[in-house]
């Protein structure tokens, strides 16, 4: 096939997906190449629109149609707690949980010097700017439990504690389904300190 091939192309922009090698780009694309035309017509509106239609919230950076988001613009949300993700996906995490009813900041990332991601590169100016300007309590840091998200973690706690709120970190552990004898030392320590009476 050559360049200009219109089904080489296609696969060429497949693989470029995260997630996608050489194989799922093909059997994507073969699997494009026999769907009716209305599907694909739909799947490529369905591209465009989010594109054209989908933002960042101006106030706690989730991804948004409206801006402000309806997380931030509910009236049935607790105004008074803040939950801080790394990004817009661990938003949904948190709420399939249906145990969190306040509002969210995602900060875009997590500080990593070794990727050249500092402080300025992440949305801590805005999240100390919501806290400052009154009314929230407490701020439930919910970064990766990584090195990059225990290092934006603890940064944030520093910065926010002298604003006198409330800082909690989420508990970590042993996941549900898994047998002890896998867990690691640093996994088996975290259960431990995040236990809770029963």
């Amino acid at each position: 096939m050559s360049r200009t091939d219109p089904l080489a192309k296609l696969i060429e922009q497949l693989q470029r997906l995260p997630g996608i090698g050489a194989k799922s780009a093909q059997r994507l694309a073969y699997h494009i190449l026999k769907t009716p035309r209305e599907e694909v017509d739909r799947l490529a509106e369905a591209m465009r629109d989010v594109k054209e239609r989908v933002t960042y919230c101006s106030t706690c950076g989730n991804i948004t149609d409206v801006d402000p988001c309806f997380y931030c613009t509910s009236p049935s949300r607790d105004h008074r707690l803040i939950c801080v993700v790394e990004e817009p996906e661990n938003v949904n995490g948190v709420e399939k949980t249906r145990q969190f009813s306040g509002l969210y900041h995602v900060l875009m990332g997590a500080l990593s010097p070794l990727h050249g991601v500092g402080p300025d590169d992440l949305r801590i100016k805005d999240l100390l700017s919501r806290v400052a300007a009154g009314g929230v309590e407490e701020v439930i840091l919910a970064t990766n439990p990584n090195v990059e998200g225990e290092a934006t973690a603890i940064y944030l706690a520093k910065l926010l504690k002298p604003l006198g709120i409330k800082v909690t970190r989420i508990a970590m552990g042993v996941p549900v389904g898994s047998d002890l004898e896998y867990a690691d030392d640093v996994t088996m320590q975290r259960a431990m300190e995040g236990r809770r009476e029963v």
